[in-house]
Parts: C-alpha cells; sequence; structure tokens
C-alpha cells in the first residue's frame, strides 16, 4: 500500500473512536489512489443502537473524510456509504455529490452542505 492508501487506514483508525468500523473502501473510478475528485465507496459497520442512520454518524463520517482529505491536498468526489449493524444489517445507505464537496464553504454554507448530505440518507426499507 502506497502512502496514499494511508486514507483508507486514517478513515478506519479515526472512526473507530466515534464506533464506526470501516469494513471496505474502494476507489470505483479504478484510481489505484486518491485523486482530485475520485469517487469513494465506503462501508462500515456501527455500534449504533439506532436500526438506521444517524446524523451524528453521518457527521462523523464526512468530518474525518474531508480531515483527511485536507491533509492530503484533495477534493473527495461522490462518496457512497453504506450503513450495517455489527450483525452485518442493513441500516441504510447515504451519499454526497462530488460538486458538493468542491463547493463547501464556496457557494455552499456547512449547514447548506449538511442538509443536502442528510436528504440523501436512505432506511433499509427504501434501499432494497
Amino acid at each position: 500500500m502506497g502512502s496514499d492508501h494511508a486514507v483508507e487506514t486514517a478513515l478506519e483508525n479515526r472512526l473507530m473512536s466515534n464506533g464506526i468500523y470501516v469494513t471496505d473502501v474502494s476507489w470505483p473510478d479504478g484510481d489505484e489512489a486518491p485523486a482530485d475528485g475520485a469517487a469513494i465507496d465506503l462501508e462500515y459497520e456501527t455500534v449504533a443502537e439506532a436500526p438506521v442512520v444517524t446524523t451524528d454518524e453521518v457527521s462523523a463520517v464526512v468530518r474525518m473524510l474531508l480531515a483527511v482529505a485536507e491533509e492530503r491536498g484533495w477534493t473527495p468526489g461522490r462518496l457512497e456509504v453504506t450503513s450495517l449493524s455489527t450483525d452485518g444489517e442493513l441500516r441504510g445507505r447515504w451519499h454526497v455529490e462530488d460538486d458538493w464537496f468542491a463547493g463547501l464553504g464556496v457557494e455552499l454554507s456547512e449547514v447548506e452542505f449538511s442538509q443536502r448530505v442528510l436528504e440523501t440518507v436512505n432506511r433499509p426499507s427504501e434501499v432494497e
């Protein structure tokens, strides 16, 4: 694993403190390392009691991804996320559009960005 693959490791390590355990990170565009605008597929398990995706977990994942991206000098592309319980049950899916990341702090305030992301959260019954 090259140094850029430390993105996966950094996300895993930082999200653990929030009870979020990364089970898979992939770059669907075929990139071996994240480049500006690279799409990301993320799957995680969480110890949360809630049977559905919570705003706290969405916030934690986005904050950590943005922190890792800033440290490495790149802007994430479209983020597709799957949330599972520790038993492997689907809790929901959500995403962030690449232009939302690019527009954050420019044409989108943090509140507008957060609202858009939270509107994408699907419960298990809406996913399958």
